[in-house]
C-alpha cells in the first residue's frame, strides 16, 4: 500500500499493493506522466481518439475525460474527438447486431460531450488516393511547447466567456454523428469479396488493420485533428512485437510500437496506454466502472493456431501467466528499436514508402530487383535477398521459363515493349503491385492472389485479383507505376547532383 492507511484493494504485481484511492491517483498520474514527458500535444490541438468499445480504448478515453473535467487539478489543454470504426460488415453480424452496438457506443459517447465519428469499413471503396500520400508535418504556433502553452493561457484569459453551451454542444455531436453513419449495400458486398478473396485468418487481419488505419487517417484529415490516439496497451505492444517479426515487418517494428508514429507527416499516431499492462486496466475499469462494449472481431473464437496473430497473442499470455515478466521484458526490448527511414524534408526527394502501410520500403535493392544473381550472394547481403534466391533456385527449368513467358503478348512473334508486353493501358498485375510493397504487405498480396489465380498464365485471375482492392488502392498503385516507367524513360537524359 502508498498510503499506509486504507486497506489493499487490489495486487498488481507482487510487493504492489493498492488501496482504491492510491490505485486511481497512480493510474492518472502515469497517464498524464506519458503526455508530460513527450510534449507532443500543443494546446487547443485537435486530437481524434480511436476508440473500438474494448478496455483498453475504454479506458483511454475515460482518463481524457477525467484529464478534461473541472476537478482535475491540470487539466489537459488539447480538444478531443472520438471516432469508432464499425467492422461488421467483414465479421459476419447480423444488422441488428451491427445497429445495437452502435447504438451502446453512441451512448457512451454522448456522456463524453466530445463530437464522435461512427464510420462504416465500407467507406473505404470512397477514399480518395491521397490517403496513401504522405504530407508535411504543419508547423506549430510558436517555436516551442512552453510558447504554446504560454499563448493558450493568454487566450484563455480573454475568451474566458465565450464558450458554447453544453446544449448547443449535443446538437453539433447529435449532427454529425448521423452524417457520418450512412453505408451502401454494394459496398458491404464488395467488402466481403474481397476479404473472402484472402484464404488465411492471417491475411484477413493483416489487411483489416491496413484499412482500419487509412480510414482513421482519413478521418483526422477531413476534420482538421493533427493527433490520433490509439488504445494499445504494453500487453498489446508486446504481442505486436512479436508478431511483426513473424510477419516479416521488423523494418516498420519501431514505428509500429513507439509512442508516436510520424510516418503520414501531417497526423501523428500516438499511443499513451502503452505503459498499461492488460491487468491494470482491467482493474481500473472494473473498480471505478469504465464502460465497455464486447463487439464480436474476426478472430472471436478462433482457435489459438488459426493465425499468427492469434498464436502469438496465445504464447504471450500464456507465457505471462507462468512468468510475469515476460511482457514487460519485450516491451522494453521494443523501446530500444529505432526507425531506419531518414526524415523527410522538401528539398530532398521523398523516399520510397509501401503502398499499403506508409512504412519504408524495405524491398529496395539496387539493380534489377526481378534478376536475382549470384553477385546479392557475396555483396550488399539481406535476408530479402536470400527469400529471392532462395526462390529462383527452387524453381525448375521449366517452371522458370513459362514464368519469364507470361505475358499478354504470348504467341505472338514481336511485342512492342521491352517487358513483353503491347498493352499501356491494362491492370497492373499483381507481381507489379508488389514492388510498391514491403515484404509484410506482399504476403498479404500474395494470400490474395494465391486465391484468385487458378492458372500460372491466367492474366485475368491476376487483373481480378487486384480489382478486388478498394478503388484508391489501385489508382494510387497505378499511378506510382506511370511515374516510375516515364522517370526510368528520362532518366538517361536527367543530369545526376554531382554533374
Amino acid at each position: 500500500m502508498k498510503c499506509k492507511e486504507a486497506t489493499a484493494a487490489l495486487l498488481i504485481r507482487v510487493g504492489d499493493a493498492f488501496c482504491r484511492v492510491c490505485f486511481k491517483e497512480y493510474f492518472i498520474h502515469k497517464f498524464r506522466a506519458m503526455l508530460g514527458k513527450n510534449r507532443v500535444i500543443f494546446p487547443k490541438e485537435k486530437v481524434l481518439l480511436a476508440v473500438s468499445g474494448g478496455p483498453a480504448s475504454s479506458c483511454m478515453l475515460a482518463q481524457v475525460q477525467e484529464g478534461l473535467s473541472r476537478d482535475a487539478p491540470k487539466k489537459l489543454r488539447f480538444l478531443p474527438g472520438v471516432i469508432y470504426i464499425d467492422e461488421a460488415g467483414v465479421c459476419g453480424r447480423t444488422p441488428e447486431e451491427r445497429e445495437k452496438a452502435a447504438v451502446q457506443l453512441e451512448n457512451i459517447f454522448r456522456t463524453t460531450g466530445f463530437s464522435y465519428h461512427i464510420v462504416p469499413l465500407e467507406q473505404i471503396f470512397t477514399l480518395p488516393e491521397s490517403v496513401l500520400k504522405s504530407v508535411c508535418s504543419r508547423e506549430q504556433v510558436g517555436s516551442s511547447y512552453k510558447a504554446a502553452v504560454d499563448q493558450h493561457i493568454r487566450t484563455e484569459l480573454t475568451r474566458a466567456h465565450e464558450e458554447p453551451s453544453l446544449e448547443e454542444s449535443q446538437d453539433a455531436v447529435a449532427r454529425l454523428s448521423l452524417q457520418a453513419s450512412t453505408y451502401k449495400p454494394e459496398h458491404t458486398l464488395a467488402l466481403e469479396e474481397l476479404f473472402s478473396s484472402l484464404k488465411t485468418l492471417t491475411a484477413k487481419q493483416d489487411m483489416l488493420n491496413t484499412l482500419r488505419q487509412h480510414l482513421i487517417l482519413h478521418t483526422a484529415r477531413i476534420h482538421g485533428y493533427s493527433k490520433v490516439m490509439m488504445g494499445d496497451s504494453c500487453t498489446r505492444l508486446a504481442i505486436k512485437v512479436l508478431t511483426n517479426v513473424s510477419l516479416g515487418r521488423g523494418a516498420a517494428l519501431a514505428a509500429d510500437t513507439a509512442f508516436s508514429d510520424s510516418r503520414y507527416g501531417d497526423v501523428v499516431m500516438l499511443r499513451p496506454m502503452r505503459e498499461y499492462s492488460s491487468k491494470e486496466i482491467g482493474f481500473y475499469n472494473r473498480l471505478f466502472k469504465v464502460q465497455s462494449v464486447f463487439i464480436p472481431g474476426l478472430d472471436t473464437k478462433a482457435a489459438d493456431k488459426a493465425s499468427i496473430q492469434r498464436l502469438t497473442e496465445s504464447f504471450v499470455v500464456k507465457l505471462q501467466a507462468d512468468f510475469p515478466s515476460t511482457v514487460s521484458t519485450v516491451y522494453r526490448t521494443s523501446e530500444k528499436l529505432h526507425t531506419a527511414c531518414p526524415p523527410q524534408s522538401s528539398t530532398t526527394e521523398p523516399a520510397p514508402k509501401c503502398l499499403l502501410c506508409l512504412c519504408a520500403l524495405d524491398t529496395k535493392i539496387t539493380g534489377e530487383s526481378h534478376h536475382v544473381t549470384s553477385q546479392y550472394i557475396y555483396y550488399d547481403a539481406s535476408a530479402f535477398r536470400a527469400t529471392l534466391l532462395s526462390k529462383k533456385l527452387s524453381r525448375g527449368p521449366l517452371e522458370e521459363k513459362e514464368h519469364n513467358d507470361a505475358g499478354c503478348c504470348q504467341g505472338k512473334e514481336q511485342a512492342c515493349r521491352d517487358d513483353g508486353c503491347c498493352s499501356t493501358s491494362r491492370v497492373p498485375a499483381a507481381t507489379d503491385l508488389r514492388n510498391l510493397l514491403c515484404y509484410s504487405c506482399r504476403l498479404t498480396i500474395k494470400d490474395l492472389c494465391t486465391l484468385m489465380i487458378s492458372c500460372p498464365k491466367s492474366e485475368f485471375a491476376l487483373q481480378t485479383a487486384v480489382e478486388s482492392l478498394p478503388p484508391y488502392i489501385t489508382s494510387e498503385a497505378e499511378k506510382r507505376q506511370r511515374r516510375a516507367a516515364m522517370k526510368k524513360e528520362i532518366g538517361e537524359f536527367l543530369l545526376e547532383d554531382d554533374e
